[in-house]
C-alpha cells in the first residue's frame, strides 16, 4: 500500500514490492531454520533402503560404496533453497557394509529430503563424486514437481572429461525437486490383482495425459490419474481388458533443449522414456499439487480400474536413466555409485557405453542395481497393485558388467521365477538400440514379448507386397515359428499393428512417408521403415474413393489384428482414426499432435462401432484365443483339423506361390479350443489385391450352412452383422471377395 503512493513507473514499484517480498521470506525462513526443532538421531537400519516410515519416526538408508562421506539434507518447503538440518553420517554408527543409514526420530510422513555424497571425483575411474550436488534417493516413493533441467543455475557448465558438469557451482535446493517420505496406507476396499489369463486380454496403449489433456475430453481433471477414472465407462464401451500406460515413473520433461522450428516453441519429453526415480509416480499427473498425493492418486486410479475389470500395466524404462553420458547431469546414481550403476567403457570409465540409444546404460546384472530393480517391481505390485509390466528395450537385461548379452541372465530369470511376481504380466520389448534382437527366444519361459514381427508381415500383407500371404498365415496362428520350439504359448506373442513409435492406424493408410519436421531434426528422426500406402494422395484431404479404400483397409488390419492367435495390443485411438498429421516419432510433442481428440470419436463413428464389435466378437469366441499352437489335426470326432488352410480354389494351397489371397477354416469344437463347450466354426477369406477374387467356400459342417458375418467391402453399418442378424449364404459355393477386403463366414445350424 505504501509503495503504491510513491510516483513510480508501475514496472519499478512491482519490482521493489517483489525484492522486498522476497528479502521478507529469506529473513522469516532463515529465523525459522535456526528455531526449528533438530530431528534427534539413532543409528537406524541398513533395509530397507529408502526412506521407511517407522514408529516414532523415519528410517533413511543408501548404497554408497566409495562415498566417503553421505549428508542427508532436510527441508520444510518444496522451494526452499536450503536445509534446516543437515545430518552427516558417522561412518563407525551409521554404515553397515556399503549401505549408509540413519533413523530421524519424530520425522513423519510428508518430509522433505535429499542427500549428498562426498567422494572423489576421477571420472577416469568411474567416480563421479561431488559433495555439492543435490541427490534424488534411488529408492524414492515421490518426488516434489520442480523440474531440474528447466531450473538449471545460469552458472551451469556442460560436462567434459575431467570436469563435473556442477563441480564448481551448487544448484540451489529450492529448484531442484525433493524427495518425499510417502505413507504407504490406503483404503484399496479390498482390491485384489485381476489376474487375467493373458489369452483373454484386450491391450490398449496410452499416455496418460495424452489420453484426457485435450479439451474436447472435457475432463474435469485433464490429464491426471484422476483423469483416466473418467474415461473408465469409455473404456467398458469399447471393451478393453487392460491399460498398458507409457511411463509414469517420474522424470522430467525438460530434459530437450530443442524448439519446433514451425512454431518456436521448446520441444518436451512428452513420453517419459528418461527416468529419473523409478518408485515414484509422476507428480504432474496428480491433480493435487501437494508433495506425495501422486502416490494417493495414482492407487486411487488403480483401484476405480480393478472394480471395473479393467488391469494397468506400466511401461518401464530399466535401461537407461535420464542422467546422459559423460556431458550429463548428476541428479541420483551417478552422485551415488556411478562405476556401479552405469556400464562404462572398459578403459576409459569416463565414457558410458550407450546401448540405450539415451548416453547411458543401465548396469541391470550388477547385483545392486539387479536388486533395485527387483525391489521396484514388488513394490508397484505390493503397494500399488499394477498388474503387470512391459520393459523398454528389454534386452539390456540381459547385457553382463561389460555389456555383452549373456547366454543365461540372471535378471530376467529373476524376474520370472519371482515369487512375488508370479502372478504379473512380464512383456520384453526384445531389443535394443545395440543391436540385439531377441524376439521368439527372450529368455525365461514366462515372458511375453512385443511382436514386431507380426507388425511387419500383417502391415505386408495388406499393403500388398507380393507372397506375404506365407508370413501373414504364420502370424494369424500365433507365430509358432518364434514361440513354439522355447515352450511358450501363442498368448505369448503379444501382436501389434501400431504403438506410440511409429504412425497412428490412420496414419497408416494415410501417408507414404514420415513428416517428423516439428520435431526439429530435419526428419532425420523417426524410422523410414514404415511399410504404409496413401492410396493415392499424401495426408488427410483426399477424394472420397481414397477415403473409401482407407477406411476399409483400417478395418482389414484391425479385424486381422483380433482374428490372430496371441495377445492383440491397441494404440489409443486408432479406434477414431487418431492422427499425428504423419510424426512417427511425437516423442517430443506435448500438444495436439500427440494428444486424442475425442471429437473425432463421432466424426469417425463408423471405424469406432466397427472396433467396438470386433473386440466383443473376440471376446466371445474362444476360436480366437486358443491356449496352444494349431497342429492342423483333428483332436475330437468330427474329421475336421483345428486349422485348414486353403487357395481361391478351395484347395490346399502351394505356401511357394501363394499369393494375394489368404483363407482359412476353422473348427471350434471342444477338443480344438481346450474348453467345456463347443464355439462356432469359422472360415476366414482375406483378399489384400487391388482387384477381386471369386474364391470356393468349403462345405460346411453336417447339418449346417454358411452365414456371412463380416465382409468389409460392404457399407456400414452391414459391414459387421450383429448376433442373429447374419446373412445366410444358402448353397451358394463361390465367394466373390472385393479388392482390400476380409470375410468372416461362421457355420449356423439353418
Amino acid at each position: 500500500a505504501i509503495v503504491s503512493e510513491w510516483r513510480f513507473p508501475p514496472a519499478i514499484k512491482k519490482y521493489i514490492c517483489a525484492s522486498f517480498l522476497s528479502f521478507l521470506s529469506v529473513l522469516c525462513y532463515t529465523y525459522l531454520s535456526k528455531t526449528m526443532k533438530q530431528f534427534a538421531l539413532c543409528a537406524g537400519n541398513p533395509l530397507p533402503l529408502g526412506a521407511s516410515l517407522q514408529d516414532g519416526g523415519v528410517n533413511f538408508s543408501v548404497f554408497s560404496k566409495h562415498g566417503a562421506r553421505v549428508f542427508l539434507d532436510l527441508f520444510i518447503e518444496e522451494t526452499d533453497d536450503a536445509p534446516f538440518q543437515t545430518i552427516e553420517f558417522d561412518p563407525r554408527v551409521n554404515k553397515t557394509g556399503d549401505v549408509w543409514h540413519v533413523f530421524v526420530q519424530g520425522l513423519a510422513a510428508g518430509a522433505l529430503y535429499l542427500y549428498r555424497v562426498d567422494g572423489p571425483f576421477a571420472p577416469e575411474q568411474g567416480h563421479r563424486f561431488n559433495v555439492k550436488d543435490y541427490l534424488i534417493d534411488p529408492y524414492a516413493k515421490a518426488l516434489t514437481r520442480t523440474r531440474i533441467f528447466e531450473n538449471l543455475p545460469l552458472e551451469y557448465l556442460p560436462a567434459v572429461d575431467s570436469l563435473d558438469s556442477l563441480r564448481e557451482n551448487q544448484p540451489f535446493a529450492g529448484k531442484f525437486p525433493k524427495c518425499v517420505v510417502v505413507d504407504d496406507a490406503f483404503d484399496w476396499q479390498g482390491d485384489r490383482p485381476l489376474n487375467i489369463p493373458l489369452k483373454d486380454c484386450i491391450m490398449y496403449e496410452a499416455h496418460l495425459r495424452g489420453l484426457t489433456v485435450h479439451h474436447s475430453a472435457r475432463a474435469r481433471h485433464p490429464g491426471t490419474y484422476r483423469g483416466i477414472i473418467e474415461l473408465i465407462p469409455y473404456f467398458r464401451e469399447l471393451g478393453i481388458t487392460s491399460l498398458e500406460l507409457l511411463p509414469v515413473h517420474e522424470f522430467d520433461e525438460t530434459e530437450i533443449d530443442r524448439t519446433n522450428p514451425q512454431t518456436g516453441t521448446r520441444l518436451v519429453n512428452y513420453w517419459g522414456y528418461s527416468t529419473v526415480a523409478f518408485f515414484a509416480p509422476k507428480a504432474s499427473y496428480a491433480s493435487d499439487c501437494a508433495p506425495g498425493a501422486a502416490v494417493r492418486e495414482f492407487k486411487e486410479m488403480v483401484r476405480e480400474l480393478h472394480k471395473n475389470g479393467i488391469e494397468v500395466i506400466l511401461d518401464v524404462v530399466f535401461n537407461h536413466t535420464a542422467e546422459g553420458n559423460e556431458h550429463g547431469v548428476s541428479v541420483s546414481f551417478r552422485g551415488f555409485e556411478n562405476s556401479v550403476y552405469y556400464v562404462l567403457e572398459d578403459r576409459h570409465s569416463q565414457y558410458y557405453k550407450n546401448y540405450s540409444g539415451c548416453g547411458n546404460t543401465f548396469n541391470c546384472n550388477h547385483p545392486v542395481a539387479r536388486e533395485l530393480i527387483l525391489q521396484c517391481l514388488r513394490y508397484w505390485v505390493l503397494e500399488m497393485h499394477v498388474d503387470g509390466f512391459r520393459f523398454d528395450l528389454a534386452t539390456i537385461l540381459n547385457r553382463d558388467r561389460c555389456g555383452y548379452l549373456m547366454n543365461h541372465p540372471g535378471l530376467p530369470a529373476d524376474i520370472a521365477d519371482d515369487p512375488v511376481l508370479a502372478g504379473t504380466k512380464i512383456i520384453a520389448e526384445a531389443w535394443d538400440a545395440g543391436g540385439a534382437y531377441l524376439v521368439g527366444c527372450f529368455p525365461g519361459g514366462r515372458w511375453a514379448e512385443w511382436n514386431d514381427r507380426y507388425r511387419d508381415d500383417m502391415r505386408r500383407f495388406w499393403h500388398g507386397g507380393d507372397f506375404a500371404a506365407t508370413a501373414a498365415a504364420t502370424r494369424f496362428a500365433g507365430s509358432a515359428d518364434l514361440y513354439h520350439s522355447s515352450g511358450r504359448k501363442p498368448y505369448h506373442s503379444i501382436n501389434f499393428l501400431t504403438c506410440h513409435d511409429g504412425f497412428t492406424l490412420n496414419d497408416l493408410v494415410s501417408y507414404n512417408g514420415k513428416h517428423n519436421e516439428a520435431n526439429g531434426e530435419n526428419n532425420r528422426d523417426g524410422t523410414n521403415n514404415n511399410i504404409s500406402y496413401n492410396y493415392g494422395f499424401e495426408g488427410a484431404d483426399c477424394s472420397p474413393a481414397i477415403e473409401s479404400t482407407r477406411v476399409r483397409q483400417i478395418k482389414n488390419l484391425f479385424m486381422t489384428l483380433m482374428l490372430s492367435q496371441g495377445t492383440p495390443l491397441i494404440l489409443a485411438g486408432d479406434e477414431f482414426r487418431r492422427t499425428q498429421g504423419g510424426n512417427n516419432n511425437a516423442y517430443c510433442q506435448d500438444n495436439e499432435i500427440s494428444w486424442l481428440d475425442w471429437g473425432l470419436k463421432e466424426k469417425n463413428a463408423e471405424i469406432f462401432n466397427f472396433f467396438c464389435k470386433a473386440i466383443a466378437f473376440r471376446k466371445e469366441h474362444l476360436a480366437f484365443r486358443r491356449p496352444d499352437f494349431f497342429k492342423g489335426l483333428d483332436h475330437g470326432d468330427n474329421m475336421l483339423p483345428d486349422i485348414a488352410w486353403v487357395d481361391r480354389t478351395g484347395k490346399t494351397p502351394d505356401w511357394k506361390t501363394l499369393n494375394k489371397y489368404l483363407a482359412f477354416y476353422m473348427d471350434g469344437a471342444r477338443e480344438e479350443i481346450q474348453s467345456d463347450s463347443d464355439d462356432d466354426d469359422f472360415f476366414v477369406m482375406c483378399n489384400p489385391d487391388a482387384k477381386d477374387i471369386s474364391a470356393v467356400i468349403p462345405p460346411p459342417p453336417m447339418g449346417k450352412c454358411w452365414y456371412r458375418l463380416v465382409d468389409t467391402s460392404v457399407p456400414a453399418p452391414e459391414d459387421f452383422l450383429e448376433k442373429g442378424k447374419e446373412e445366410a449364404l444358402g448353397k451358394q459355393k463361390l465367394y466373390v471377395l472385393p479388392a482390400r477386403s476380409i470375410a468372416i463366414l461362421v457355420a449356423l445350424r439353418a
